[in-house]
C-alpha cells in the first residue's frame, strides 16, 4: 500500500507541476520566465519522493514545451533544466529543517541559485551575448522568476500543506491521523 501511496504522490506532483507549467507557458519559458509549477519544488520538505514528482513533472513540461514551440530552449532544456530542477529538489530536501519562523526559507534558496545558473547559462548560450555579462543577466531574470515561484508560491503552499492536518499526513504518510486524504 505505501509503495502505492508513493507513486501516487510523485504522479500528482508531477501532473500538477506540468499542468500549471503549460497552462501558464507564455510566463514559464523564455529569458523572462515565471514557471509557477517550480513552487512544488518544495515538496520535497514535506516527503523525500517529491523530489522525483518535481522532476518528472519539470522534464514533461520541457519535453511538452519543445514539441509544441513553447520552449524555446529545444532539447537542451529537457536535459539541463530537469537536471537543475532535480539538484534543486535533492538541496531542498537537504535544508527542509533549516527554518525561519516555522518556514523552510533556506530550502527556497537552492532552486533560485542553481535555476538562475544552469537556465541563465542555457538562455546566454542560445541567446547570446555569450559573454559574461550575457549570462548574469540572463541569470538575474530566471533568479528573478525562480524568487516569485519558490518564495510567493511555494513557501505558502508549504505552511498550508503543514497546517491543514489532513494534507500533511498525505504528504508525510501518517496513516494514523483521522480525517486523511489516503
Amino acid at each position: 500500500m505505501k509503495n502505492t501511496k508513493t507513486l501516487v504522490r510523485c504522479a500528482l506532483i508531477a501532473a500538477l507541476y506540468t499542468a500549471v507549467s503549460l497552462a501558464l507557458a507564455p510566463i514559464a519559458f523564455g529569458a523572462v520566465q515565471v514557471r509557477v509549477g517550480e513552487a512544488l519544488t518544495l515538496l520535497p520538505v514535506l516527503a523525500p519522493d517529491a523530489i522525483i514528482g518535481v522532476t518528472l513533472g519539470c522534464f514533461l513540461t520541457n519535453l511538452v514545451g519543445v514539441f509544441t514551440g513553447a520552449n524555446v530552449l529545444g532539447a537542451l532544456d529537457i536535459f539541463f533544466g530537469t537536471a537543475a530542477t532535480l539538484a534543486a529538489a535533492l538541496c531542498t530536501r537537504r535544508l527542509a529543517h533549516v527554518r525561519l519562523k516555522g518556514l523552510p526559507v533556506a530550502a527556497a534558496v537552492p532552486p533560485v541559485l542553481i535555476n538562475a545558473a544552469v537556465v541563465g547559462a542555457e538562455l546566454a548560450w542560445a541567446f547570446g551575448p555569450r559573454t559574461l555579462g550575457g549570462f548574469l543577466l540572463q541569470a538575474a531574470g530566471v533568479a528573478a522568476g525562480q524568487v516569485i515561484s519558490c518564495f510567493a508560491f511555494g513557501l505558502p503552499l508549504v505552511r498550508v500543506i503543514e497546517k491543514t492536518p489532513a494534507l500533511r499526513a498525505w504528504f508525510t504518510g501518517d496513516e494514523n491521523r483521522r480525517g486523511t486524504l489516503g
